[in-house]
């Protein structure tokens, strides 16, 4: 069993004055706290930065060359008069002319007689033989056309033929048409593939020279 123990009323009486006193000091204690202040709001502001214009170069300057120095030109030498080592030339002197005798007269003498010269003379040459025409020998007929016999076409076609000097056809032109391009072509392609001429002569040489040679186209034949 547990026994209370009794405190004694001098005890409670010092507690109580402990507290008393403890709570008096608390009340006569100055407030030590700060008040709290509100912060100041700050402003902020931006600052752009300064652009710094760009300064201009300096402009190279050209180097100046030193000035070339002047020659000055030299002066002439003095011409010295030359002394004059020459002797005086003196004149000739005139004699009078002389008497000269009269000559006695030669007798001339006649050149040969013109006979010489005329012996040495060229004898005229013989005179040139007339040139002789080219002449054509027998050449194949040139064909007919078949639609130029069809439709009766019939004449006579002229051709100016240069004759080279071995006889071949050198150049050809119609000189006188028959009316009908077709005989006309048929001619030509003729002569100029396989007509040979007997060629013309000059001194009994072959020249070129041209010639006219008639080709007729007729259905009777």
């Amino acid at each position: 069993m547990f026994q209370h123990s009794r405190i004694s009323p001098a005890a409670l009486v010092g507690v109580a004055f402990a507290h008393a006193a403890l709570l008096g000091l608390l009340l006569l204690a100055p407030d030590t706290t700060e008040p709290i202040t509100p912060p100041r709001p700050q402003m902020v502001s931006l600052i752009e930065p300064e652009v710094e214009e760009p300064q201009p170069q300096p402009k190279r300057q050209p180097k100046l060359q030193p000035p070339k120095p002047v020659v000055k030109p030299l002066p002439p030498p003095p011409i010295l008069a030359a002394k004059s080592t020459l002797a005086p030339i003196s004149q000739p002197e005139v004699e009078a002319p002389k008497s000269t005798p009269v000559p006695k007269p030669v007798p001339e003498v006649l050149p040969p007689p013109a006979a010489e010269a005329a012996k040495s003379a060229p004898s005229a040459s013989p005179p040139s033989t007339p040139p002789q025409p080219a002449d054509y020998l027998a050449n194949p007929k040139p064909p007919y056309p078949h639609l130029s016999r069809r439709l009766g076409e019939e004449g006579t076609v002229r051709l100016n033929i240069l004759v080279n000097p071995d006889g071949s056809v050198a150049q050809l032109e119609v000189a006188k048409s028959s009316g009908y391009p077709r005989l006309d072509r048929s001619a030509i392609e003729t002569v100029q593939s396989s007509w040979k001429f007997e060629p013309a002569r000059q001194g009994g040489m072959p020249v070129a020279a041209w010639v006219i040679v008639p080709i007729q186209f007729t259905l009777r034949s």
